[in-house]
């Protein structure tokens, strides 16, 4: 008497490059399709965060371009890729709070837009993607046009100012709307304007416009194009 053994194959491994501006909904999408699939996760903007925080603690003037420059290779920066609980560290401190801060929010434009700092950061997250066996989604700003180009399924979310503005004051008790979008909106300028790996959209890309859209409805949206991807593989 045979029997016969069926054998499954693990799903194909894909790299998965989501892009856009803050309140798109980009972290909580990027972690729960990540989460939900099984594959790695990186938040490429706490990274930049980090090196922020690390330059404000450590005296540097971030707004001076020749000193964020002369210091870019300084900190060491370790990025943990569990979606679940997702971690980062400074020199070996946790800095996954203090890079919250309104301060670091407030100098991370400035810092990102160093072209050193952006080699530097830019390097630690390919080798970051690069060792995920099964996969993984990173979220930025510049993952599809500069990170990794070569990305299986690169995604762009969009929303309104308005909605995106909402969702931020949501986070945050006591923030002012009005303030919030007009923020919003300079960091835009910023980032889509800088020299260096600017804000865009791939030519390639999906773009999901998530302004009228659950964040439910978001992560069902990208599930689905991360399965389609994968089953072509």
């Amino acid at each position: 008497m045979s029997t016969t053994v069926e054998t499954r194959t693990a799903p194909a491994a894909v790299i998965v490059a989501i892009d856009g501006p803050s309140g798109t909904g980009k972290s909580s999408t990027s972690k729960a399709v990540a989460a939900q699939l099984g594959l790695s996760y990186l938040d490429t903007g706490a990274q930049y965060r980090a090196i922020t925080w690390w330059m404000l603690n450590n005296g540097i003037d971030v707004q001076d371009t020749m000193e964020v420059a002369t210091a870019a290779s300084k900190p060491v920066i370790v990025s943990g890729t569990d979606p679940a609980a997702p971690t980062i560290t400074v020199d070996g401190e946790d800095a996954s709070g203090p890079i919250r801060t309104q301060e670091v929010t407030s100098g991370v434009s400035a810092v990102s837009a160093v072209p050193e700092v952006r080699t530097r950061i830019t390097e630690l997250q390919r080798t970051i993607a690069a060792a995920a066996e099964r996969g993984i989604v990173v979220e930025g700003r510049d993952i599809g046009t500069t990170v990794l180009p070569d990305a299986d399924l690169k995604i762009f979310l969009t929303a309104s100012p308005e909605a995106r503005a909402a969702r931020r004051s949501g986070e945050v008790k006591g923030s002012d709307l009005a303030a919030t979008k007009e923020a919003l909106i300079k960091r835009d300028a910023a980032d889509s304007g800088r020299k260096t790996s600017p804000l865009a959209k791939a030519d390639d890309a999906v773009e999901v416009d998530t302004t009228e859209l659950t964040l439910q409805q978001v992560i069902e949206c990208v599930v689905t194009l991360v399965e389609e991807k994968r089953a072509t593989k």
